[in-house]
């Protein structure tokens, strides 16, 4: 009897182990096939093998952009239709232009693969540095609104002038304008519990829940797949994207004893709205399953101005142009000749990432890269110094901004290529979250962020190479400790 139970107790063992190491198996040769990057890939397995289990399973939860099922079955559906209506786009030939930079030739080329379109010329944008000025032109152009507004943005947290933002929205649907507002679930899950979401609603804004956070929805979605775009279009022609979300920063994070968070946005008019509505409708019915009407080239009251603000918008996610972000980054800047200045507040880049910025500067390209002293991020703020000795002996230049958090996310090549948008040089932007880019070839804006990131360099401390070696020593065993968990924030 004793034999039997140890001989029953020994199989049970041994199936156990076998099972064990089966899925450890699975799962890292799902990694290896998943094609990531080599850190991301090593950086899991890791995991996977020091916590037995629970590696397992956080990777499922965390290491996949699980989009969910009726996500993926609406982004399908949408395909064609958007192919189609890009098709019929190719028949209003004055808007496009073949005719850019030499600088950004390679980066519209690429982008002409991806989205079948050309540059975008007749454009009028302006970008828009001062907190309160954004805040002033949104509201101006919400309160002169006819036909439709539709807004998506990460974070809303209500206080100073994210609350007359709200009010103009309600006016605006007094005065017959159809509202639409895409909220984060989990950047905005304050502000949706509110008595001035519930207003909002009341009013007939309609407000959705994007990628709602839920402990049940962990075994079809992954939790931390976001939605990061801020965009904001009037009237299918005036639009707006850029870093900054619908708060006040006299108010936002001030627990975080990082000072006042530093942004900007580009406010556009022209052709190129309608490649943002396009973007809009498609984030709209893969998150509610209703179609929304793709806006009319015709509606546009001008003719597009030659060689005028050429632009391409580049929007990435699960299900839309995945991974698109990051060959975007690579090729501007393989291209750069002369400078290249980055603004980020969160530097967790991907070995290529960090291979191309460091070749550029070992090639004679003045590489500078401002990223804020302080951080909201305790993980991101180590992890991010844990690049800085590789980047320093490469020649490229760190600046700390000093007193408030820059937040950001711009790149300026040779002075005539612009990127600005939502995505920050980490991890979470280049693979897995819904971002957007403005992609800007012309001279006369390149100027205006020019003008501002020198600003930037005047109110930032440069991190010299002979000085970071000095640091104490337990801050590089700090650093190293969080650049394991790199890959994964």
């Amino acid at each position: 009897m004793n034999l039997s139970y140890t001989s029953f107790n020994a199989l049970i063992s041994y199936l156990i182990f076998f099972t064990y190491w089966l899925a450890i198996v699975a799962t890292t040769l799902r990694i290896v096939f998943r094609r990531r990057p080599t850190t991301y890939v090593v950086a899991w397995m890791l995991v996977i093998y020091i916590l037995p289990i629970l590696g397992i399973i956080l990777y499922f939860i965390l290491g996949e952009a699980h989009l969910g099922q009726k996500r993926v079955r609406r982004a399908q559906k949408m395909r064609p239709i958007i192919n189609k209506f890009i098709h019929q786009l190719g028949s209003f030939a004055d808007i496009f232009t073949t005719h850019v930079s030499p600088v950004s030739q390679p980066l519209f080329k690429l982008c002409k693969h991806e989205t079948g379109l050309d540059g975008i010329n007749g454009n009028h944008i302006e970008l828009i540095s001062e907190t309160s000025v954004i805040f002033d032109r949104l509201i101006d152009d919400i309160n002169q609104a006819k036909s439709n507004i539709e807004l998506v943005f990460y974070i809303w947290q209500k206080g100073g002038r994210a609350d007359d933002v709200e009010e103009a929205l309600i006016k605006a649907i007094e005065r017959g304008v159809t509202c639409r507002l895409m909220l984060d679930s989990a950047g905005s899950r304050h502000f949706l519990k509110t008595d001035d979401s519930k207003r909002m609603r009341e009013a007939g804004i309609i407000i959705v829940e994007a990628l709602q956070v839920n402990l049940l929805r962990f075994m079809f979605r992954r939790l931390d797949l976001r939605q990061h775009r801020k965009v904001a279009i009037i009237d299918n022609y005036i639009s707006y994207t850029g870093s900054m979300n619908i708060v006040d920063p006299r108010y936002f994070k001030q627990d975080k004893h990082v000072g006042e968070w530093v942004d900007v946005m580009v406010r556009m008019c022209g052709p190129i709205t309608i490649l943002m509505g396009t973007i809009y409708a498609s984030d709209w019915e893969m998150e509610t399953g209703k179609h929304l009407a793709l806006p009319q080239i015709t509606d546009f009251a001008e003719q597009p101005e030659e060689r005028k603000h050429i632009m391409q918008l580049i929007a990435s996610g699960p299900g839309y142009m995945e991974n698109m972000i990051h060959p975007m980054l690579l090729t501007a800047i393989y291209s750069a000749q002369e400078q290249i200045i980055f603004t980020t507040p969160y530097l967790v880049p991907s070995d290529d990432i960090l291979h191309a910025v460091c070749t550029a500067a070992q090639r004679g390209v003045e590489v500078i890269i401002i990223v804020p002293e302080k951080n909201d991020s305790v993980m991101v703020k180590w992890a991010s110094r844990a690049f800085f000795s590789e980047l320093l002996e490469s020649g490229v230049k760190l600046y700390q901004f000093k007193h408030n958090l820059l937040h950001t996310k711009s790149v300026l090549i040779d002075n005539q290529l612009s990127l600005v948008g939502t995505v920050n040089l980490d991890m979470r932007s280049l693979w897995l979250n819904f971002e957007i880019t403005t992609v800007i070839d012309d001279a006369e804006f390149a100027a205006s962020l020019a003008s501002l990131l020198h600003g930037y360099l005047a109110n930032s401390k440069e991190v010299h190479i002979t000085t970071w070696k000095k640091r104490p020593f337990w801050q590089p065993v700090i650093e190293r400790l969080f650049y394991f968990f790199a890959p994964l924030l």
